[in-house]
Order: structure tokens, then C-alpha cells, then sequence
């Protein structure tokens, strides 16, 4: 029997705050034969591990890339299924979090989603508020590129009605959904894919990368704590010049 030595991180050096897409649920499930709803189930399973070691090393942000507004076009009955495992997510959240400091937030439009969803996630929302250690970020019914729509939306109407002189970055960030969250400081991806898939377009401009062969249902601290290695190993200069 072979064990995964531990990883050895510089606690001083942990990200502030890490992204996550969660790719191949699909993939792990088509492997054994199961449907992709058993995928999504088991990558739910390694969400709650994940989030308690993101915890446990102090991590102060998680964003997690839950269903973004493309995945409507996946069958419905897929859809519905991601549905009802989001909805189980929110009714057990806090039991699920066994009293740890964690708040729960939500991005994304909420419009499309189920009404029991909604009324969920603002009473998640509510109860957590107050809250401070870990921020657990999901991205739901989200879209980078409608973000950043919405917030020019919003510029727009700010500019019309007198409220807003000036456009630049800061004017645009603060209309953002994730206005009271700091940019990220690592994103990791499951499965070996390579791209951003739209999400957090506008925050992930130094943000570094890291790309996992494991998909995510296969994904555990061991591999976590890899990514942060990397990320360990890395010089980030924001585009400027260190000696």
C-alpha cells in the first residue's frame, strides 16, 4: 500500500483567497459506469472535505464555481438534478459545518433559480452574515462576462442619475457581485482543462493558475495543498519588477 507523503506549506504563505473549478464530475462517473448525477453527488462530497481544509489552514476566501449560466443548456434532467443537490447543500449547511466559522454568500444572477433556491440562500445568507473566518463563496447561475454587463448596466444608470463623475476600475469593482471580496490569489482546476470557462473574468487578471490532472470527485487535501505549493513556489510581481 503506497501513502501520500504530506505536504509541508509555509503557513505564513497560505492564499487569501482561493477559486476553484470543480471539473469532471461527468468523467469520474462515466468511468465506473455510473450516471453523471452520481458524479455530481460524489464531487458534492469532496466540496465539504475541501472547504474544511481550506479551513483549517486559514484560508480566508472560497470561490467555487457551482453552475454557471451556460450549464442550462446541459438536459434537463441533469439541470434538475444539479437543482435539487444545490438545494440539499443550502438546507444542510450549517449542520454540515459543524459550528466552524464559516460564512456562506452567493454570486451570480438568482432570477432563473428555483424560488425554494433563492429563499434558501438568503436564509444562509442571513444566518452567517456575522460571521468571520472563513468566506465560502459559490458561484451560482453565474457568468463572468453578464458581470461585468451588469455592473456597466449599473454604471450607466449611476452616470445618468448624477451619482458617479468618474469611470475607472475602482467604479467598476465596487458593481461587481463579489464588490466586498478580494481579488483571488489562486484558482485551481480540476480534470486538466485549461481555460477559465468565464469565470471571474475581471478578478483573475493576477491571479495565479494552477491546473490539476484529477478530476474533481478524486480531488483531496493532498492535491489541495500541491496547488499551494505551486503557488508557494511562484513570484508575484502585478506587473512590476522584483529583485
Amino acid at each position: 500500500m503506497f501513502f501520500k507523503k504530506k505536504v509541508e506549506l509555509d503557513m505564513s504563505n497560505i492564499p487569501r483567497h482561493i477559486a476553484i473549478i470543480m471539473d469532471g464530475n461527468g468523467r469520474w462517473a462515466q468511468k465506473r459506469g455510473l450516471s453523471r448525477t452520481m458524479g455530481h453527488r460524489e464531487g458534492s462530497r469532496t466540496l465539504k472535505k475541501i472547504v474544511e481544509a481550506c479551513y483549517n489552514l486559514g484560508v480566508k476566501y472560497l470561490t467555487v464555481y457551482a453552475f454557471s449560466t451556460e450549464n442550462w443548456s446541459r438536459p434537463k434532467q441533469e439541470v434538475d438534478d444539479l437543482m435539487n443537490l444545490i438545494l440539499e447543500y443550502l438546507l444542510n449547511a450549517e449542520k454540515e459545518l459543524k459550528g466552524k466559522n464559516v460564512r456562506i454568500r452567493v454570486i451570480g444572477d438568482r432570477k432563473r433559480l428555483p424560488e425554494r433556491i433563492q429563499k434558501e440562500i438568503e436564509r444562509v445568507e442571513s444566518n452567517t452574515r456575522h460571521i468571520q473566518g472563513l468566506d465560502f463563496v459559490i458561484a451560482l447561475n453565474y457568468g463572468g462576462r453578464q458581470e461585468i454587463i451588469d455592473a456597466v448596466s449599473c454604471l450607466v444608470e449611476d452616470v445618468k442619475a448624477g451619482k458617479l463623475c468618474e469611470v475607472n476600475e475602482q467604479a467598476i469593482a465596487e458593481r461587481l457581485y463579489t464588490h466586498e471580496i478580494p481579488d483571488p490569489d489562486l484558482l485551481i482546476r480540476t480534470s486538466g482543462e485549461m481555460r477559465l470557462s468565464n469565470f471571474l473574468l475581471w478578478q483573475c487578471c493576477y491571479t495565479e493558475f494552477y491546473f490539476s490532472k484529477a478530476l474533481w470527485p478524486d480531488f483531496d487535501e493532498a492535491c489541495l495543498r500541491e496547488a499551494i505549493l505551486s503557488y508557494q513556489g511562484r513570484q508575484r510581481r502585478f506587473g512590476g519588477v522584483k529583485c
